[in-house]
């Protein structure tokens, strides 16, 4: 089974690369809702962050409050990191395994810090896609009806091409003039990586 991790900044075209994969028969997983169920239901996670921020697990735990604690905060934030990012690479690998004992061609993890957090590791190869930022900007802004300035801060807060260029085993470019041709351009990649699979 190949475990394929996609990554990438948001209005790119991760969504339908994922798509594409989807249509493949992968399993995908999606490691920002692993991470807000692990706040949920993840006791030894909840206790770590309660710990650390000083927040009330009796009151519930609460996710704004810890939003607030780390935003505008490098050093809270990395600790939020370096508390969360163990205990979702550890459930996506159990997810893993789940998938294999199905006896699925491929698992897609879908994660915006692919690299950072570890979870790249423990893929077979590592896709980033990319998009020129003003491209992005519209598509973020047709979206999610925000404004310009807006979209472009949200943009550079996130890893540059750059990062993805020299993180990734691969980089899938969207400069595409519209969604059935990135789409394409996905199946052609994707089913060359799956093709190999089913040749092992």
């Amino acid at each position: 089974m190949k475990v394929i991790g996609i990554t990438g900044g948001t209005g790119a075209g991760k969504t339908t690369a994922l798509n594409v994969l989807r249509e493949f028969g992968a399993c995908v997983i999606d490691c920002d809702e692993v991470y807000h169920e692990l706040l949920e239901t993840n006791c030894d996670m909840q206790a770590e962050l309660s710990n650390r921020f000083e927040l009330d697990m009796f009151a519930g735990f609460d996710r704004k409050a810890l939003g607030r604690k780390v935003f505008m905060d490098s050093e809270a934030l990395s600790d939020l990191n370096a508390i969360t990012h163990k205990y979702v690479l550890s459930e996506v690998s159990r997810r893993i395994e789940l998938v294999r004992a199905e006896g699925k061609t491929a698992v897609a993890i879908d994660a915006i810090m692919l690299n950072e957090s570890g979870l790249g590791k423990i893929c077979d190869i590592t896709v980033a896609v990319t998009a020129p930022p003003e491209i992005r900007a519209a598509r973020i802004m047709a979206r999610e009806r925000i404004p310009y300035e807006y979209a472009m801060l949200r943009i550079k807060a996130q890893q540059s091409d750059d990062f993805f260029r020299e993180n990734c085993d691969h980089v899938l470019v969207n400069d595409c003039t519209d969604v059935e041709e990135f789409e394409e351009q996905c199946r052609l990649y994707f089913s060359s990586i799956l093709m190999e699979e089913k040749l092992k």
